[in-house]
C-alpha cells in the first residue's frame, strides 16, 4: 500500500523554526515528486514546496522563498521540509503528496490536483 507519514509539526512562535518530514513507502521513490501543502481554516488547499527526488528539482511558492527549505533522503525515502522565520500566518495543517516524475517536469508550480497520492496531514501553529 502506498504510504504518506507526515511528522514534525507543532506550536512554535513566530521566528521560530520548524522541520516537517514526510515518509513514503509503497511506490518506487526516486520516479515521484513530493510536494508539500498546506491548508488554514476556511481557506483552499495551497501549495507551499514540492521537489524532484530523482534530480533535486524544487519549487516554492513566494510566500515562503528564502524561508522553507525543501530536501530529499532518497536512502530513507523521506522528504523533509525546514521551516524557518515562521509567521502566524503560516499556520496551517501540512500535507504531503507524491507525483510521477513526468508529469512533475510537465506542470509549473505545486498545483495540488496534480497530485493523487497523499498523506494525512501534520498541524503547525505559529504564535504571534
Amino acid at each position: 500500500d502506498v504510504q504518506l507519514q507526515a511528522s514534525g509539526g507543532g506550536l512554535v512562535q513566530a521566528g521560530g523554526s520548524l522541520r516537517l518530514s514526510c515518509e513514503a513507502s509503497g511506490f518506487t521513490f526516486d520516479d515521484y515528486a513530493i510536494g508539500w501543502f498546506r491548508q488554514a481554516p476556511g481557506k483552499e488547499r495551497e501549495g507551499v514546496s514540492c521537489i524532484s527526488t530523482n534530480d533535486a528539482l524544487t519549487r516554492y511558492a513566494d510566500s515562503v522563498k528564502g524561508r522553507f527549505t525543501i530536501s530529499s533522503d532518497n536512502a530513507k525515502n523521506t522528504v523533509f521540509l525546514q521551516m524557518d522565520s515562521l509567521k502566524p500566518e503560516d499556520t496551517a495543517v501540512y500535507f504531503c503528496a507524491a507525483l510521477n516524475r513526468g508529469s512533475f517536469h510537465y506542470s509549473a508550480g505545486c498545483d495540488p490536483p496534480l497530485y493523487y497520492y497523499w498523506g494525512q496531514g501534520t498541524l503547525v501553529t505559529v504564535s504571534s
